[in-house]
């Protein structure tokens, strides 16, 4: 919000209204070494393949790697990551009282139709020097995408944009996510209840309530993150663009009888099209068509 080249108002005057240390507008977070950025991208490849393990396996796993490291600096950097080992447990961590959590709609409901169920979530990309965060709308019945957004921050920003492009292009009946403070956010809730759309969340220490979604993060991360040392933002978004436009339109899903994404997403609205239209509902458009697919801007 503030405009160092303003003409009239200056940076200090401007920082009074906005209630802003100056000093602050000029901070800039500090990095990590390129030591524990290293070893960010090993606990993040080991947590996709053995998501059980927790601080004293990964720690070990580190240790019998050759690195130096001890649990209470892994414990920190898989908090930094937002990753926990998959197990049962009790209420370790409650939502402040501000935040709204709604019920999982989900358990034992059949998904049968595209846009019946839609899931988001938010994971890690690495690149050469830091990380990204990348969320994704994931349509269950035919695992398409219909959204996609990158931001170099945890603000809830970047879940708004890809929200509103994928509701340009249609409308579910229950949309899924985790109690991430993005999606609690009243600025989330209030889109989607203004769209007619019936709020999901996970349950606490429940990671296969999103299952779908963790898979599409596998996916992503072992067939184009892994694959490309990201040197820039730009090249990320890039490559994500790329790997989502063949994600949906040309990798072949053994789950969907080896079609793709967009061939069923598509199939399936044109298919029910005519007895969604007198509801009122937002305009269907096949698979592939401009503003399906988030640009991925950050």
């Amino acid at each position: 919000m503030i405009e160092p080249a303003h003409p009239r108002i200056s940076v200090v005057r401007q920082c009074e209204l906005l209630g802003l240390a100056r000093s602050s507008l000029y901070y800039e977070p500090c990095r990590e070494s390129p030591y524990n950025e290293a070893l960010l991208r090993l606990l993040d490849e080991q947590y996709l393949r053995t998501p059980f393990y927790g601080v004293a396996r990964m720690t070990a796993s580190l240790q019998r790697q050759g690195y130096a490291v001890n649990p209470k600096r892994v414990r920190r950097l898989l908090r930094l990551m937002g990753l926990e080992a998959v197990y049962p447990k009790p209420r370790l961590s409650v939502s402040g009282p501000a935040s709204k959590i709604y019920p999982y709609l989900l358990r034992e409901v059949a998904i049968i139709r595209p846009d019946q169920v839609w899931a988001a979530d938010i994971t890690y990309i690495r690149r050469y020097r830091g990380w990204l965060y990348l969320m994704a709308i994931l349509d269950w019945f035919s695992r398409y995408v219909v959204s996609w957004e990158v931001s170099t921050t945890l603000a809830a920003d970047f879940c708004l944009a890809a929200l509103a492009r994928a509701l340009a292009s249609g409308r579910p009946e229950i949309c899924n996510t985790d109690q991430g403070s993005q999606f609690t956010s009243g600025v989330w809730s209030a889109r989607l209840e203004a769209a007619g759309v019936a709020i999901s969340m996970d349950g606490r220490g429940r990671v296969f309530d999103n299952i779908f979604t963790e898979r599409l993060w596998r996916s992503v991360k072992y067939e184009e993150v892994y694959l490309h040392d990201y040197q820039t933002v730009a090249e990320a978004v890039a490559g994500l663009k790329r790997y989502f436009a063949f994600y949906n339109d040309a990798r072949l899903h053994a789950a969907l009888d080896y079609r793709t994404p967009g061939e069923v997403y598509g199939a399936g609205r044109r298919s029910l099209a005519p007895l969604r239209a007198p509801g009122g509902c937002a305009p269907l458009a096949p698979a592939g068509v401009p503003g399906a697919l988030g640009s991925g801007g950050v």
